[in-house]
């Protein structure tokens, strides 16, 4: 093994974590694929990109994600399905026999930090069973300089151990497998899973409670980019809207793909690296995510092609969840640091498929908030086992799993900030147009790129607008590059009595969704409500 020897000291003082074997801290890329490789645990593709498997579990495992309950959170946390509560003595039972586990074994420890602005940087240090897991975490966190990292005092610390398993009866958990954040002692302790989401997204859960609980800062689940003259855009979306095709504009340089805070004056990314999925990918539909397939990348649960170390992004044998994830610099056209002002543009991306919601829409600062806390997409028939038309989903915030506090929260300081900016919230729909799927069609991608590009160069701003019935949203009457007949979405419907009946079935299933919100949300945000009759 390569690299620098830590003294157990270090972490024995800090954390409590001693009789380890050897610590091998701040590793670089070559000496982690090198470790990983020894050990039998990967191998290179022919791009130069490592190749992992993470083992049982190939996604997150939200229920079985937990939050400490004490003083700190007992009143705050928005307790319920998505935040599981998990007492401080079971949090130290299952710390004590991850000790125990590490015990004599070597383990990876890392530097990094989250918040490329540093009015907010937060100094997180990741120990690691695995070299490759290490390896994600130099790839999704901020760098720090050798300088930074020779006097380098944590934040939060993550322990990740996939291969000690709890035992339900004894842990608290609910199975073997767990993430469980602690923000009294500020640990995250992952183990039973390989998956390195969960290392990812358990910083982005703790910035989620603690930016706009602490610092008023709105953490957002979110793309941003931002233009040739300055302008910042943000891209809101659930998976299949296309908030990463959408953001990937050749004109605009990328600030980040998947988690930001918006300050007082800055948008600013989470991350040091992008988490993108693989499957079925081109270099024709993303050139960006292909070309950064190099060496320093790690491919997770992937196939190959005959036999061969050249990858094959269309198998999904192992998981329809396969990803890649690199260093922000390995895409050419990028911004560093990763920040940029208060965005002009904020784009809501929904895939609609009941063709109901116009391809754009203009929103007024209650409906931002409405729709931010509704979070809606469409799932169409084929995308998961049982699905035979379309089934609405709704994720508070376009990032439910990931908000420990109410949805409410960061509605209202979304509110807060578009009354203080001069910001437009634009409702696109990347979804069917004509009918309902299997009727329609889907909305060809060149149009809605016409359309975000009309909206950020400010052509939208001298058109015409008029009101959809229900949802009263506001939508263009021509747009350039696309044909007016498309912009309002009821005219493209052969049945215009059909029409209405979706529309009426869609805004009947946002406004049951909203029921779980109303105590919590402000009455102006719930009259921005589609217009039906509300239970």
């Amino acid at each position: 093994m390569f690299g620098n020897f830590g003294s157990n000291s270090d972490l024995s003082s800090s954390i409590g974590l001693s009789n380890t074997g050897n610590q091998f801290w701040n590793l670089t890329p070559a000496e982690l694929v090198e470790d990983t490789i020894l050990q039998g645990e990967g191998l290179l593709a022919d791009t130069g990109a490592l190749a992992i498997d993470t083992g049982e579990f190939t996604g997150r495992s939200p229920k079985d994600r937990f939050i400490v309950e004490d003083e700190l959170t007992k009143d705050t946390v928005w307790w319920g399905d998505i935040n599981k509560g998990i007492s401080p003595s079971n949090f130290d039972t299952i710390y004590s026999r991850m000790k125990s586990y590490l015990s004599a074994r070597d383990i990876y420890v890392r530097d990094a930090y989250a918040c490329a602005d540093d009015e907010f940087r937060m100094n997180i240090r990741i120990v690691t069973e695995l070299p490759w897991s290490n390896m994600f975490a130099y790839n999704m966190f901020l760098r720090p300089t050798q300088e930074e990292i020779s006097s380098f005092n944590p934040d939060w610390t993550i322990i990740c151990a996939p291969g000690f398993i709890a035992e339900p009866e004894i842990d608290g958990t609910r199975q073997h497998n767990f993430a469980v954040l602690n923000f009294s002692k500020k640990m995250i302790l992952i183990g039973g899973t390989g998956y390195t989401g969960e290392i990812k997204k358990g910083i982005f859960s703790v910035l989620n409670f603690v930016l706009p609980h602490d610092r008023n800062v709105l953490s957002m689940h979110c793309s941003a980019n931002i233009g040739k003259k300055g302008d910042t855009a943000v891209f809101f979306g659930l998976s299949g809207t296309g908030k990463t095709t959408l953001s990937s504009d050749p004109n605009r340089a990328l600030i980040g793909d998947d988690e930001h805070g918006w300050s007082q004056n800055t948008v600013f990314n989470f991350e040091g690296g992008c988490y993108a999925k693989t499957i079925d990918l081109t270099r024709d539909k993303e050139p960006q995510i292909y070309d950064a397939i190099k060496f320093g990348a790690i491919l997770e649960n992937i196939g190959f092609q005959n036999e061969s170390s050249t990858p094959d992004y269309t198998d999904g044998t192992i998981t329809e969840n396969t990803r890649v994830s690199y260093p922000i610099d390995h895409i050419e056209n990028i911004v560093l640091p990763s920040k940029g002002s208060s965005p002009k543009n904020i784009f809501f991306l929904t895939c609609d498929a009941f063709g109901v919601l116009p391809p754009i829409s203009k929103l007024t600062n209650e409906q931002a908030m409405y729709h931010f806390m509704s979070g809606y997409t469409a799932k169409v028939a084929g995308t998961e086992v049982g699905i035979t038309e379309p089934t609405t989903t709704f994720s508070a915030c376009f990032g439910a799993a990931f908000l420990p506090l109410h949805p409410a929260k960061y509605a209202t300081l979304l509110g807060e900030k578009l009354k203080e900016s001069d910001t437009t919230v634009w409702l696109v729909n990347t979804g069917w147009s004509g009918g309902s799927y299997g009727v329609g069609s889907r909305m060809k991608l060149s149009y809605t790129r016409s359309m975000i590009t009309a909206a950020l160069e400010g052509a939208l701003d001298q058109e015409e607008f008029e009101t959809l019935p229900v949802f009263e949203l506001a939508y263009p009457t021509s747009c350039p590059g696309v044909p007016a007949e498309l912009l309002n979405p009821k005219q493209t419907w052969a049945d215009s009595g059909a029409y209405d009946e979706t529309a009426a079935k869609l805004a009947s299933k946002f406004v049951d969704n909203f029921e779980v919100y109303k105590e919590e949300a402000d009455p102006s945000i719930i009259a921005a409500a589609p217009k039906i009759l509300v239970k």
